[in-house]
């Protein structure tokens, strides 16, 4: 594994880092707590939404890393035309079933004072029209990632972190109507489709002088699921488990409250861009190298675990001490006392989450997405009933706390069956 290459995916992920941490205090006075709570209910959903790809991007990234491994570079087109049809289906669909639930009024289940219904409703249908760009876009950058163009993908993701952040500020400074803030981050998902498609297309004619477009193939569509359902499975469960207690708080407490929540958890949980950086360029170095030299994947697993420990202990204790000093001269008067407590319980989480994200890519990189699906189809009745639990006892902070708590108990399952699974 190349340092350029987790430097340049670093690279993308800090630099709306910078953004964020420029716009969110003045969307923050701007739209009011209620307001920003929402968007950033909006801002997780269309996260979600990458599930939606049904696990093919991450199947693509190891198909392709492998067949490039062994030299059969013939191949690739047909994986990913068949990749981009499933994706597109799956994408529409989501679509429609989520404007379908717009229709019928889920808008309502979260609590407001002064925000009317119907602008949820329109904001909910707009994300829905982003629905089949970002499950599409997952499978491109899978292409890419197989690649490892990450140089490429790095600009790209940065220029979308920075409209993500950045489009609501100035679409703020005009309005505070959620469709219009919504909006730009529709406008940004098509234009990452695009974007991403066309290296996608750039990679197949690197690739040794091969065929521009392939065909579908119900083999290839086989292959992708045999790996791509279990990722499919850990896609849609795993967003469900990060993102439910931002929606619960919504709809036990209030949409400011969310506000409240999230402001220290973005701010905490970004210290895992290291983390993810390292474990998104190890995945497809991992997968080939398991396949071509069995003998030397655990010492160069083993080498970067140990770096990633290292540095995110250091990270994590200097946040839970900076933190109340930050977040005062961040966000200023808008600052809630339970937010400082709130980001000091998730650094405690983010530790054991960026030790878990190495063992949930080894794991996949060995071909097991059944065991990281199976274990978080298992934690989810569990969280949701004790973050429930925690949330209508103890608020906000007993939400953070459930998040912990899951975090470490996910950390310590997939390092004991990483060690244990079969390569």
């Amino acid at each position: 594994m190349r340092l350029s290459n987790v430097a340049w995916n670093a690279g993308g992920l800090l630099l709306p880092l910078a953004v964020a941490a420029l716009t969110v205090p003045q969307m923050l006075e701007r739209l009011g707590h209620e307001r920003f709570g929402l968007l950033t209910l909006a801002w997780g959903l269309i996260g979600y939404a990458g599930a939606m790809d049904l696990g093919i991007g991450r199947a693509l990234t190891q198909r392709v890393a492998g067949l490039r491994g062994m030299g059969e570079f013939g191949s690739i087109p047909d994986v990913l035309a068949t990749a981009g049809r499933i994706t597109l289906f799956a994408g529409l669909l989501g679509g429609i079933l989520i404007a379908l639930a717009a229709a019928l009024g889920v808008g309502a289940w979260v609590r407001t004072d002064s925000t009317p219904t119907g602008e949820i409703r329109d904001a909910i249908l707009l994300l829905a029209i982003a629905l089949p760009a970002q499950a599409m876009t997952a499978t491109y950058r899978g292409m890419n990632e197989g690649f490892l163009k990450f140089k490429e993908i790095s600009l790209l993701r940065a220029g979308l972190g920075v409209i993500n952040f950045g489009g609501p500020y100035l679409v703020s400074l005009l309005t505070t109507q959620l469709p219009w803030l919504v909006s730009t981050l529709v406008v940004s998902r098509w234009l990452a489709l695009v974007v991403f498609r066309h290296l996608a297309i750039g990679c197949l004619e690197s690739g040794g002088g091969v065929k521009r477009h392939g065909a579908y193939s119900n083999r290839v569509a086989a292959s992708l699921f045999s790996f791509g359902a279990w990722v499919t499975l850990s896609g849609v469960v795993s967003p469900i488990l990060v993102q439910a207690d931002r929606f619960l708080i919504a709809s036990a407490i209030s949409a400011a409250a969310v506000s409240i929540y999230v402001l220290p958890y973005e701010v905490v949980v970004q210290s895992l861009v290291l983390a993810g950086a390292v474990s998104s360029v190890m995945f497809p170095g991992l997968s080939q190298l398991i396949r071509e030299k069995p003998d030397q994947w655990p010492s160069y697993f083993k080498k970067w675990l140990w770096r990633i420990a290292v540095t995110m202990a250091i990270v994590c204790s200097a946040l839970l001490l900076l933190l109340p000093k930050f977040l005062s001269l961040w966000i200023k008067d808008d600052l809630r006392p339970e937010s400082v407590v709130i980001g000091q319980v998730l650094c405690i989480g983010v530790f054991a989450n960026a030790i878990g994200s190495m063992f949930y890519a080894l794991l996949h990189a060995k071909g097991r997405a059944d065991i990281t699906a199976k274990l978080h189809l298992a934690e989810l009745p569990i969280f949701i009933g004790f973050l429930t639990f925690m949330v209508v006892s103890h608020g906000v902070i007993g939400a953070a706390w459930a998040w912990v708590g899951r975090m470490v108990l996910d950390a310590g399952l997939l390092a004991g069956f990483a060690r244990f699974g079969r390569a």
